[in-house]
């Protein structure tokens, strides 16, 4: 993803946030050919320069199928985005689009069994804990279980990219903002961080 020094952010903790609030992410290689696949990740860590993602693909995946230990896949985060119309400006400017996006070059290491077992856990505590009444992994029975566990692929970045905001001055941000609100008031997830600096 090409990054204008302008727009370019090292917020940890910001890349974090667009990870975890977007994490139906697409997982691209390039092997025999160019495949991509949406897929659910989870961002691991132990500190900022040592994180990690983990997904998994059915086998059936024809890009499951020709990863390897080793290879080299491209994770990409689409956070908030949308339109900005050049009217919103307070002078003369072309229209943009404004996005939040990250993008985590990575080195692909299979799961053994124990550790796609746990990555099946958090990813179901995850998503499940919600719930009026929640599925957990240890609800479902060991043997159905075992039986749908496919082969799952942890992503070890090595090295982190992300664009965040277009170049606005404080006030065109405040006007923007607001047509934004009102065009956007009913969706879940505003996309505020757009505006930070």
């Amino acid at each position: 993803m090409f990054i204008p020094k302008l727009y370019k952010s090292e917020d940890y903790d910001l890349m974090k946030e667009i990870i975890s609030e977007n994490s139906f992410a697409l997982l691209i290689s390039c092997k025999d050919k160019i495949r991509a696949t949406h897929s659910m990740m989870m961002l691991n860590e132990d500190k900022a320069e040592n994180i990690f993602l983990e997904t998994h693909l059915s086998r059936a995946n024809p890009q499951a199928k020709s990863l390897k230990n080793g290879d080299t896949v491209l994770c990409d985060f689409l956070g908030a985005h949308t339109y900005v119309s050049s009217s919103w400006y307070d002078h003369v400017n072309v229209s943009t689009w404004n996005y939040e996006a990250v993008q985590i070059y990575g080195n692909v290491q299979l799961m053994n069994h124990d550790e796609l077992y746990v990555h099946l856990e958090k990813l179901t505590s995850k998503y499940e804990k919600t719930q009026k009444c929640p599925m957990l992994v240890k609800d479902m029975g060991n043997e159905f279980v075992e039986k749908e566990m496919k082969e799952l692929l942890v992503l070890k970045s090595s090295r982190q990219k992300y664009s965040l905001s277009k170049n606005f001055h404080k006030t065109e941000k405040i006007v923007i903002f607001r047509i934004l609100y009102l065009i956007l008031k009913n969706q879940m997830i505003m996309p505020e961080r757009l505006l930070r600096k």
